[in-house]
Order: structure tokens, then C-alpha cells, then sequence
């Protein structure tokens, strides 16, 4: 099992971070603990310069990889749109070049501000795991750095807004972490052990879209045939070998929401916080409104991991009951 970030390398990360954004807020909404039951802190990873939290990992990540290999040409990666975000961004801010794999009939908002950033966009595969095996082969065909989305490098700055959250608000009983493929969890666990805190990591995954559920049960990877929820930050079929076994050993639990409770949860965002959300990014909220009888009495933070969700998508469940 890869080692997790230490206190040191987060601090480090974090210089390299807060160079190009602030800490992000964390806020406890006073309607979010009303329709809870509980007090909720909820970490706003949607206000960062790419408007999800994995510009943090994109950031170091490249940084340190242009200290490593100086004539560097390029780097690929795969996405389904947060990821290859950060990665256009970081590579711009270290003048490197970026190509970014997505699937068809990705995000067409997160597609155009991948290429805003700066990134080559190459649509192939009817799914992730397909862009990704794509990625792989131009990775080779065009001499390019390819750059996988779980990686404890990319961790180390993910894991700047868990000590963030955690430091703001250390009276934190239970913190639930949405998992895509399993930085953000990882980077939040990192920081809980780097503070020396005994908060309760839960993460939560789409029921559509299972794989990390069901690698927590078993305690392997468990890959499954599909991932099909709306949730795109969280349409993984096949685990990251190195994340299971993190998540496995300092995880509390891995629960499943279903596509109406991420919907609801995001809905909840608009009504008590005026926040916009992507499915991914509510998930968390969505396991807690599913746990908060059992959650009554205790202070719980959130992570509302993004906010990049196409118009169209968002007008349709904002309107729907």
C-alpha cells in the first residue's frame, strides 16, 4: 500500500497552491442543519479556479513533474472533466503542453473549459475506462507523460483543503468524502492522520456506479461492467488498484446513494446555500441526509467537491420535485 501524504508534504503542497488560489471557505449553513437535524460544515471546493477540488492535485502534481523532467513535451490524461481540468491548468502554469482523453458525450461545459485552458480535447470511448485505455496508447504513440487521475502524488494536494477543513472546524465527528477514484478520500484521510484527529471518514459513491462499495466489502478492487449515473465525477467502474487499500484500512464506511437522492441533495444546495453543484459534488450531502438519524446530536462536515454541471442538467432537476 502506498505511503499517505505526511504533514510536511501537504505543507509543501500547500505553498505551491496557494500560489495560484486561496483557501477555499468552509461554511456551516444554518437551513442545511435545519432540514439535517445536525450541524453540517460544508467545504466549498466549488469556488476554486477551476471550480472543483482536483486543481490542487493538477497543481503539484505538474509542478513537481516539471522539476523532475525540465524538457518536458507534454502530458495526457483521462477524465471525465474535473481531473483533466486541474491537469490543463497545472500544465499551463508549468508551460507544458496537455492533451486530455474524455468519452462520448461528456459535458459539453466541461469539455469547453478544458480547451480553455489550454488543453488539446480528444473525444474516444463510450465511457471512462474506455478514454483512459485510449489515453494510454497516444501516451506511448506520442511520447507524452501520461498522468493517471489517482495518484498519492496528486493526493498530497488534494489533501491542502482536508487540513483546510479540518483545522477551521477540528470539532468534525464524521466527515463524508464523495470518491470519483479515490484522491479526494485519500487526501482527506491524509490530513485527518497529519492533524492527528479521530474524525470518522465515510465515503460515498453513486449506487449506479458502485465499484468502490464493493471494493470496501471485499477489501479488494472490485471492478463492475458499468458505471451509469449522471454523477460523472463518480462514474468509476474500475478501482484504483492503490487507492483500495487506503480507503479499505482508514475509510469508516463506503455507502451507496441512488441518482433521486443525489438529485434531492442538490436541490437542498440551492434552496439553503444558493450554491451551484454537480451530482458528484452533492453526493456527500446526499449520504448524510440518508445517515442524519443516526448522525442527530453530532457535528459533520460535508465535501461539496465541484460545481461544474451543464445548464441544461442543472435546469432539469432544479425544476423537478
Amino acid at each position: 500500500m502506498p505511503n499517505l501524504p505526511t504533514k510536511s508534504e501537504i505543507e509543501a503542497a500547500a505553498e505551491t497552491v496557494y500560489a495560484a488560489m486561496n483557501p477555499t471557505p468552509q461554511y456551516a449553513w444554518p437551513l442545511l442543519a435545519k432540514a439535517s437535524g445536525v450541524t453540517v460544515w460544508v467545504k466549498h471546493e466549488n469556488h476554486t479556479p477551476t471550480g472543483a477540488f482536483k486543481v490542487r492535485g493538477g497543481l503539484v502534481h505538474m509542478r513537481n513533474l516539471r522539476r523532475q523532467c525540465p524538457d518536458l513535451a507534454g502530458v495526457i490524461t483521462a477524465t471525465r472533466g474535473n481531473h483533466g481540468q486541474s491537469i490543463a491548468y497545472g500544465a499551463r502554469a508549468n508551460g507544458a503542453n496537455a492533451v486530455i482523453v474524455v468519452p462520448e458525450g461528456n459535458s459539453t461545459e466541461k469539455n469547453a473549459a478544458m480547451q480553455a485552458f489550454g488543453a488539446e480535447l480528444v473525444v474516444h470511448g463510450l465511457d471512462f475506462q474506455s478514454a483512459l485505455e485510449h489515453a494510454e496508447g497516444l501516451a506511448v504513440e506520442r511520447r507524452l507523460e501520461m498522468i493517471p487521475s489517482f495518484d498519492v502524488a496528486l493526493a498530497q494536494g488534494v489533501a491542502t483543503y482536508g487540513m483546510e477543513l479540518l483545522t477551521a472546524a477540528p470539532g468534525i465527528e464524521t466527515l463524508y468524502v464523495p470518491i470519483g477514484l479515490g484522491s479526494g478520500i485519500t487526501g482527506c484521510i491524509a490530513a485527518r492522520e497529519a492533524l492527528g484527529l479521530r474524525t470518522e471518514i465515510v465515503g460515498v459513491v453513486a449506487e449506479n456506479a458502485p465499484a468502490y462499495a464493493l471494493s470496501f466489502a471485499r477489501g479488494e478492487a472490485v471492478s463492475t461492467n458499468s458505471a451509469n449515473t449522471f454523477a460523472d465525477g463518480l462514474a468509476c467502474r474500475v478501482p484504483a488498484a492503490d487507492a483500495v487499500p487506503i480507503i479499505c484500512e482508514h475509510a469508516a464506511r463506503v455507502i451507496t446513494v441512488s441518482e433521486d437522492e443525489i438529485r434531492a441533495a442538490i436541490r437542498l444546495y440551492h434552496t439553503a446555500t444558493h450554491n451551484l453543484v454537480e451530482g458528484a459534488g452533492a453526493a456527500a450531502l446526499a449520504a448524510l441526509m440518508q445517515e442524519r438519524a443516526a448522525m442527530a446530536g453530532r457535528t459533520v462536515g460535508v465535501v461539496l467537491s465541484g460545481g461544474n454541471i451543464d445548464r441544461a442538467l442543472y435546469q432539469d432537476i432544479i425544476s423537478s420535485d
